[in-house]
C-alpha cells in the first residue's frame, strides 16, 4: 500500500494505453540485495536517470551529465517521481506528446549495498537517509562499482526545486574514465544505442 501511494504521481503523469512504460502494481521487492538502474533518456533534453530500489519503489534522480567514475566530478541531480520496480527493465521509445516522450536505454544495472550510518554507527534505511538529505551506497553493476554518495545541496521541496549532488567515492573502483557520450553508449541489456532503439520502434515501410 505504501509503494502504491508513492507511485501516485507516476501514474497520474502517464497514459498507459499509449506508453509501454510499466504500471508496476503489486510488485514484490528484491529478495536479496536491492537493485539499481541507470537509464539514458533522450527526451526534451538528454539526461541519465539514476534509480535506487527502496521501500518497494525506485527512488529516482535525473542527472544531466550522468554518474561519473571520477571522484573529482560532482554531478548535479534533480529528484523525480518514484518509479515502479518493473521500470528497471524498461527500454524503448515513449511516444511523442506523452510525458517524457523520447527513447530510453538501460545503460547500467545491478545491485547496491546501503552504506549510510547514523551518529550511533547503525545503518540508516536508504529512504530515510534520502529524506534526511544524504545517502551513501556501494554499487555492484555491469559498469558502475564502488562507493557513491547523494547529498542534498538545496532544500526547496515545497517549490519543487530541490537539488542534489552525486559524487563517486575515492576508493579502489574510482577512475578517470568519467561518463560516456550518451549517444554512443550501449545498453547493458541489449547492446543497442539510443539510435538503434529508436529505429527499432519505427513502423516498417510496406
Amino acid at each position: 500500500m505504501a509503494a502504491e501511494k508513492s507511485l501516485a504521481r507516476y501514474h497520474r503523469r502517464r497514459n498507459f494505453s499509449k506508453t509501454a512504460e510499466p504500471e508496476g502494481r503489486g510488485e514484490e521487492p528484491s529478495e536479496e540485495q536491492p537493485s539499481y538502474v541507470v537509464q539514458i533518456h533522450d527526451a526534451s533534453s538528454m539526461h541519465f536517470d539514476f534509480r535506487l530500489e527502496a521501500d518497494g519503489v525506485l527512488k529516482s534522480f535525473a542527472i544531466p551529465k550522468g554518474p561519473s567514475t571520477d571522484p573529482h566530478d560532482k554531478r548535479f541531480a534533480t529528484p523525480t517521481e518514484d518509479h515502479p520496480l518493473a521500470y528497471r527493465d524498461f527500454e524503448g521509445t515513449i511516444p511523442e506528446g506523452e510525458y517524457g516522450g523520447g527513447t530510453v536505454i538501460v545503460w547500467d544495472h545491478g545491485t547496491y549495498r546501503n552504506a549510510t550510518t547514523g551518529p550511533d554507527g547503525h545503518e540508516v534505511p536508504l529512504a530515510e537517509a534520502l529524506e534526511q538529505g544524504h545517502a551513501s551506497f556501494r554499487l555492484d553493476g555491469r559498469k558502475l562499482h564502488g562507493g557513491y554518495s547523494l547529498t542534498r545541496i538545496r532544500d526547496t521541496r515545497n517549490s519543487g526545486k530541490e537539488a542534489w549532488l552525486l559524487v563517486k567515492h575515492a576508493d579502489e573502483r574510482a577512475s578517470s574514465t568519467g561518463t560516456p557520450d550518451p549517444r554512443r553508449a550501449r545498453s547493458a541489456r541489449t547492446g543497442r544505442t539510443l539510435n538503434q532503439v529508436a529505429a527499432d520502434a519505427r513502423p516498417r515501410a510496406g
